[in-house]
């Protein structure tokens, strides 16, 4: 079947892991068996029905106030517990003081009977503390992670620079993901296979072919799945490795006995969009850059003078050496040696011209003075650009424009370029236009969401999506608690915790009039940022 990789979470913090970093002082009435689940948030509450705020995988506080009075009967408290469990949460925990001397019998019986784990929390350890002790776990458990991601795309751009980048691609997967890995090629056969140390190397090639069949068949971006017997395959995905105009041009076959972790998914991810560009680059080949070459030499004039037919003409070799279109907008990058690039020492300028093809998927490179000058019809995202920083390198990347207009282009991103150099900064020739009070489109209306957002908009998909939806619910209302909690639905409480939340993670006073009005822009193209992440992921 066909089905899309969910993007996860990239934390990892468990039930068991944050009780251990608890003082010892905490009580385990009954464990419920959650233990191993991940952990998405702390929340007290003392409503009656909390569930309809809760997140699955909440770690869910209460002194007692939905247990006092007739709140209190067992009944009352069956229907409370069950609640909480059909809500999947995590565990709960029950502070003595200032309601309760003790843990309700009924609570307990309550917990043991619909398997939910409770905690007694004494008087000693406040809430506050409880919760902010994760914030500190779970902080220091993604930035662990993002360390590890960078390594390994450091590891996956060398691969990459090596004398057999495909082979290497795939080994350096298999160092950071627990899998057999087979790339297949258009013809349907193995042309660089890895696998785990003291792993499975995979199962035999025929057991494969009805899901090659229906990757090297199907269209867009897509994720095939099967499994076997074999030890390291009861889990296979495969991965379709596509040109720009959607022909597949192979795929990536990994095998595990267990569903990879949203970390390891990232890896894959980008081995995968590394194997599309090498893929393009060996397969896509035509005469089309030496033709278009030879015919500027010959008659430079007749891009201002030539007729309708001619620069068609030389329209279309542009397109074929761009793995274009005619009328896709072009753009001048120019490439500056900054820092020390990661080239090794006995490389040629051949390789490093087959680099720069590859990652900006165009023919039409030179090697300079400066370091390097390309025309690409790809609009060079902040994930491009991170790619090329982390070699060494600061790019001037133009703005859109077609044939004729590459010169006057070239000269707009040569004009840029000694301030580049001084500032040690990569720069687009679009932000020369931008002014203080100047119109925002949309090109630099998502660029400001997502400097200014980016905290919450690398958060997971459903935590950052309640964040933003409060923030713009709250800014509409020019900040009024009330209204506010109105126009959401939610009780005035959660969106000032909520709001409070946003204001911790940006690092930001949402007191300030300016603050508010610079993230009330920003929201208006954070849909665009977002939609720009999951096509990523």
């Amino acid at each position: 079947m066909s089905t899309e990789p969910s993007p996860g979470r990239l934390s990892f913090v468990t039930l068991d892991q944050f009780l251990t970093q608890l003082p010892p002082e905490l009580d385990m009435l009954h464990d419920g068996g959650s233990g191993g689940e991940l952990l998405r948030w702390v929340e007290p509450s003392e409503l009656d029905d909390p569930t309809p705020y809760l997140p699955e995988g909440e770690f869910l506080l209460t002194a007692g106030l939905p247990f006092l009075g007739d709140g209190g009967t067992p009944a009352r408290v069956d229907a409370y517990v069950k609640r909480l469990v059909g809500a999947k949460v995590a565990a709960l925990g029950f502070g003595i003081k200032p309601y309760f001397d003790a843990v309700p019998p009924e609570l307990v019986a309550a917990c043991r009977r619909h398997e939910l784990t409770l905690i007694g929390i004494p008087e000693s350890i406040p809430f506050a503390a409880i919760g902010l002790e994760f914030s500190q776990l779970l902080e220091s458990d993604n930035a662990r992670v993002f360390r590890q991601l960078a390594e390994t795309n450091r590891q996956l751009m060398r691969a990459v620079l090596s004398p057999r980048p495909e082979h290497e691609l795939l080994a350096a997967l298999v160092q950071k993901v627990p899998v057999w890995a087979l790339l297949i090629g258009a013809d349907g056969r193995v042309r660089a296979r890895a696998h785990a140390a003291g792993g499975s190397s995979g199962v035999e090639h025929s057991l494969l072919e009805p899901m090659l069949e229906r990757l090297l068949s199907g269209r867009g971006p897509r994720v095939e799945m099967d499994g076997f017997e074999q030890p390291g395959s009861a889990m296979v995905f495969g991965h379709p490795l596509r040109s720009t105009k959607d022909a597949n041009l192979g795929a990536l076959v990994l095998g595990s006995d267990t569903a990879l972790a949203p970390a390891q998914n990232i890896v894959v991810q980008s081995v995968v969009g590394l194997l599309e560009l090498l893929v393009r680059q060996r397969t896509s080949g035509s005469l089309a850059p030496s033709q278009l070459a030879t015919a500027l030499l010959l008659h430079p004039e007749t891009l201002a003078s030539g007729g309708t037919r001619h620069i068609n003409g030389l329209k279309d070799l542009l397109a074929q050496s761009l793995s274009s279109t005619r009328s896709a907008p072009l753009r001048v990058v120019q490439g500056i040696k900054v820092d020390s690039p990661d080239w090794p020492a006995d490389d040629g300028p051949v390789r490093e011209v087959l680099q720069w093809r590859r990652l900006f998927d165009t023919k039409l490179v030179e090697i300079t003075d400066y370091g390097f000058a390309a025309i690409t019809r790809l609009k060079v995202d902040d994930a491009l650009l991170a790619d090329v920083e982390k070699l060494g390198w600061r790019l001037v990347i133009g703005d859109p424009t077609e044939l004729t207009g590459l010169a006057a282009a070239h000269q707009r991103v040569t004009s840029l370029r000694s301030r580049v150099q001084s500032s040690g900064r990569s720069a687009r020739v679009d932000e020369v236009t931008w002014s203080v009070t100047g119109l925002l489109g949309r090109e630099a209306g998502t660029m400001l969401a997502a400097r200014l957002l980016e905290p919450v908009l690398s958060l997971e998909a459903d935590r950052r999506d309640a964040l933003l939806a409060v923030l713009r619910g709250w800014l509409s209302e020019n900040g009024s608690w009330d209204a506010s909690a109105k126009v959401l639905g939610l009780h005035r409480n959660s969106v000032r915790r909520q709001i409070g939340l946003v204001a911790e993670l940006l690092g930001a006073d949402l007191n300030q009039a300016q603050v508010r009005a610079e993230l009330w822009i920003a929201l208006q193209y954070a849909d665009d940022v977002v939609a720009g992440i999951s096509e990523v992921s």
